[in-house]
């Protein structure tokens, strides 16, 4: 075997291509839930470390067959999977930073810090340790005393008001994954929804996150 690649068959990279195809499609569930989430969610390490280790077998598959001048229709196939694969990564990747940027502040005060990454909470830290630097430079430090925080309008401030926070309230598009039945959309109990398997709804974010995160319900 003059390669660990070599001695693949066609029928062998066509099956990896395959198992690669069913992880992609769990990338892009989690790509579409963190797209239309109002808030970051659970960071899905184990998924994308077996997502990149299957973009580079896509890789060495394309490398392998253009090298070896297979069917001029085979190779375009094996590359378009990869492009899919790159882009939706790359894309859930960059919208969780996007939401940090925005949520930085929130996100490190809140146990939503414990669904980053340990990459992206050393970014989050980065990040604060700028904004707060270039505000204390910039505006706080010449603002009368009682103002001066980066957290609240005034001293008097009850609550952090300057703190951006996720809009839990909006409203999402969500499709059941199995059949969850009778569920309760507010603490009163007034607001009941019969929650039918593969059935599409649209309903407030906050009432339904936690089947969200239970993996019970996708959003699209």
């Amino acid at each position: 075997m003059e390669s660990e690649l070599a001695g693949r068959s066609e029928e062998e990279a066509a099956a990896a291509a395959m198992e690669a195809q069913t992880d992609v499609d769990l990338l892009k569930r989690a790509w579409r839930n963190e797209k239309a989430a109002p808030e970051i969610l659970q960071f899905e390490a184990g998924l994308v470390q077996r997502a990149r280790e299957q973009i580079q077998l896509l890789e060495e598959t394309v490398e392998e067959f253009t090298e070896n001048r297979s069917d001029d229709l085979v190779i375009p196939l094996y590359q378009m999977d990869l492009d899919r694969a790159l882009f939706l990564l790359r894309s859930y990747l960059r919208i969780r930073l996007q939401k940090i940027e925005k949520y930085m502040v929130h996100i490190s005060k809140t146990n939503l810090w414990n669904r980053l990454s340990e990459q992206e909470q050393r970014f989050a830290k980065r990040c604060i340790d700028i904004m707060e630097k270039h505000l204390d430079q910039s505006v706080l430090s010449r603002l009368p005393y009682g103002y001066q925080s980066m957290l609240k309008q005034s001293i008097s401030s009850e609550e952090d008001d300057m703190v951006p926070e996720p809009q839990l309230n909006t409203f999402v598009f969500c499709k059941t994954k199995s059949n969850v039945g009778a569920f309760q959309l507010d603490d009163m109990g007034e607001e009941i929804v019969d929650l039918v398997a593969d059935d599409l709804y649209v309903l407030r974010y906050k009432s339904m996150k936690g089947l969200v995160d239970g993996g019970r319900i996708d959003l699209v």
